[in-house]
């Protein structure tokens, strides 16, 4: 079992953060715009990315990093994607060499990484000139640093850590996130950068990423678009002094469920921040036949536009619901689909077998004021069920994506 606790990134022992700003960001200079993390000594490594077909030059470089399961740093910056840029693939090769240089280590240890405007040129020269600064502010209290660093369009920090037993061992796993627009399954406009001090194998750790990131980041829809920059890595130290774990059973799965929580609970804060949006949206599929009936159904709810749309106006239009599911791809029955409205402020049917029925207006109005809202849906054809995170849409989503560049 895990416990949450306080330390994001620096939790697990061995582990020091900073960010800084440095010019990246030209238009607010109290804003951080690179962010380091560092291990006291090697660790063991692996990363997912986007699925989109179209990448940023430092997942190409990070995923030839990685190729021996192993890394030491992270190094990212945000104001500035160095996705679809000039120079792109050499420019994210010398943060790696600068960040190197100044942490005495091998550039084929650094996990790098960029988030922001798509196609402009990385102004390298400023990044290089802010490392020793960097550096010399690296401490196992700079999380929040580093977290502030990589946020965009984020309006929240997000860094999280958990704690659990593995081979009577206490493990940490911690971590920093951001997200807020472009955010779709096969993630979204995300970084996720995690620590553990739990000994494990870079194979096992790429194992659970894989499995973790498919029920939580891949559960989550913003806007649907996915972006080119996603990235999730994990490092381990080792440092807690357990075993290292090197295959399945009690110790690994320990490990994986505590991945999970964290994970679960970062793609939550992503759906919860998404650009201009004012709710939380939680879809849950009960009784499906199978995962993937009930996770298609809860994609399709949380990613539909006008789902979103419904859920901004706080109009309990089940219409918006079952066309969603309709067009999904799944061969239902709709007669036998009921749906119910949760919140904070109580719940309501809306749906019985497929069809509306009479329900109180005022509640169902008190239960879509709330901010974190559910739409629990029961296919009533099997067993399983999935959960999905979505956020609505404001008229907020278009102000900031329309001069996003400029």
């Amino acid at each position: 079992m895990h416990k949450f606790i306080d330390g994001g990134v620096c939790a697990a022992k061995g582990f020091k953060a900073s960010g800084i700003h440095v010019g990246v960001k030209t238009r607010n200079k109290d804003k951080k715009d690179i962010a380091l993390i560092i291990s006291d000594c090697e660790c063991t490594a692996a990363a997912v990315y986007t699925k989109n077909i179209v990448k940023a030059a430092p997942l190409d470089v990070t995923k030839e990093h990685l190729k021996n399961g192993k890394a030491r740093a992270v190094f990212v910056n945000s104001g500035n994607a160095n996705a679809c840029a000039p120079f792109g693939l050499e420019n994210a090769k010398r943060m790696c060499s600068s960040a190197a240089a100044a942490l005495g280590i091998s550039e084929n240890d650094v996990i790098v990484a960029s988030t922001g405007v798509i196609g402009q040129t990385l102004p390298i020269e400023v990044i290089e000139n802010g490392v020793s600064q960097l550096v010399s502010e690296l401490s196992d209290t700079g999380g929040e640093a580093a977290a502030s660093a990589i946020m965009t369009t984020d309006l929240m920090k997000k860094e999280l850590a958990v704690e659990f037993t593995v081979g009577g061992k206490l493990c940490k796993i911690g971590g920093i996130a951001k997200g807020s627009g472009m955010i779709h399954p096969n993630m979204g406009t995300m970084l996720a950068f995690l620590t553990t001090d739990c000994a494990i194998s870079s194979e096992l750790i790429q194992k659970a990423l894989v499995h973790t990131t498919n029920i939580s980041f891949n559960r989550v829809s913003v806007d649907g678009d996915t972006s080119t920059n996603d990235m999730l890595s994990l490092m381990a130290n080792g440092l807690a002094g357990n075993t290292e774990i090197t295959k399945q059973g009690a110790d690994y799965d320990a490990f994986a469920e505590a991945l999970s929580a964290i994970c679960t609970e970062f793609a939550k804060m992503i759906a919860a921040d998404g650009e201009g949006a004012t709710h939380l949206i939680t879809c849950t599929v009960k009784n499906a036949a199978d995962e993937k009936t009930a996770e298609t159904f809860a994609k399709s709810v949380i990613s539909s536009t006008l789902v979103k749309a419904m859920i901004f106006g706080k109009d309990a239009n089940i219409g918006r619901i079952l066309c969603a599911m309709g067009y999904s791809g799944v061969d239902f029955d709709p007669r036998m689909i009921d749906i119910t409205l949760k919140s904070a402020a109580g719940q309501v049917a809306v749906c019985e077998n497929g069809t509306g029925i009479k329900f109180d207006e005022e509640l169902a109005l008190q239960i879509l004021t709330e901010h974190e809202i559910t739409i629990d849906i029961n296919v009533n054809a099997g067993t399983v069920g999935c959960t999905c995170w979505g956020c609505d849409i404001t008229y907020d989503y278009i102000k900031i994506n329309g001069d996003y560049r400029t």
